[in-house]
């Protein structure tokens, strides 16, 4: 008993060096944990707070079930489809001048004031939205801007934001990817540009029963009708450059009085290129290193 009296000490010692050491470890995992976590976010500036939504609708905090609605199945009719046949000499013919009218695109910032006429905008659009989507939801709006007034106000918005992404958001590196084209915070093109074209995709559906409707996939079935819209405005002999206006949207969304279920997803100013307009001499990947066939 006395031996064990003597030793209880010195077990009492050895417990507590081995909960200091798990509670250090501990600290150290804890630690790791959170800085990892901040390297992530770190790691992703370029992401939109604004955008962060999925296909998967999540309810809100105390919102009802009940708000949200699927519309009735429908005894769709299905009629014959017959697209045109082309003989393959006229395939190949049609192919190669289609791609050689899009490999001339390119993204310009130097956008010219001369009018453009709004049939023209309106024919460009209505080929956007033709584009596929989840279900058929057709989940875009198109919103063209074409009132000075107006105009300047997206670029006052945008400018602010994009000075802070340059400076705080983007990091030393994306900034330094950035310097060989040439561009930074100033837009200058959004007060030229004749037309800017803002695309919203609807994250849900309003009905007119006030209830929701799911929109899947509405963020790529927006980003292929944004590509539809590229080409159209090439095919047109007209210019724009792709902008997504980091951190944008909701000033954005309030300034065009744009529903809450509606995020920007890209900006296009269109127009004609000014007479002085550069473009930085850059090539396209060939066909061998985009093309794999199995």
């Amino acid at each position: 008993m006395a031996a064990f009296s003597l030793l209880t000490p010195v077990f009492i010692g050895i417990l507590c060096v081995f909960i200091v050491v798990i509670l250090r470890s501990r600290g150290k995992s804890s630690n790791k944990l959170q800085e990892n976590k901040k390297k992530k976010k770190e790691s992703k500036p370029w992401v939109d707070e604004d955008l962060q939504d999925g296909t998967e609708i999540l309810l809100n905090d105390g919102e009802d079930k009940e708000e949200w609605q699927d519309l009735e199945e429908e005894d769709l009719l299905h009629v014959p489809f017959a697209p045109a046949h082309y003989p393959v000499d006229e395939m190949v013919k049609r192919s190669k001048h289609f791609y050689e009218l899009l490999n001339q695109r390119r993204s310009v910032r130097f956008i010219s004031n001369e009018p453009v006429p709004r049939e023209v905008i309106e024919n460009i659009i209505r080929t956007a939205g033709t584009s596929p989507s989840g279900a058929h939801t057709e989940p875009w709006t198109f919103v063209v801007v074409q009132d000075p007034e107006v105009k300047h106000k997206v670029r006052e918005i945008i400018e602010e934001e994009e000075e802070i992404n340059y400076h705080k958001r983007m990091g030393d590196k994306w900034v330094s990817d950035l310097k060989k084209l040439r561009t930074n915070w100033v837009k200058e093109y959004l007060d030229t540009a004749p037309f800017l074209i803002l695309i919203f995709k609807q994250v849900y559906g309003q009905l007119p029963n006030n209830k929701k409707r799911t929109h899947y996939y509405n963020e790529i079935s927006v980003s292929i009708a944004c590509g539809l819209l590229l080409a159209a405005i090439q095919n047109v002999g007209l210019v724009t450059v792709t902008t997504t206006p980091l951190n944008c949207g909701p000033r954005l969304r309030v300034l065009l009085q744009r529903p809450v279920n509606e995020k920007l997803l890209m900006l296009l100013p269109v127009g004609y290129p000014s007479k002085d307009a550069t473009v930085p001499d850059l090539k396209r990947k060939p066909l061998q290193d985009i093309m794999v066939i199995v």
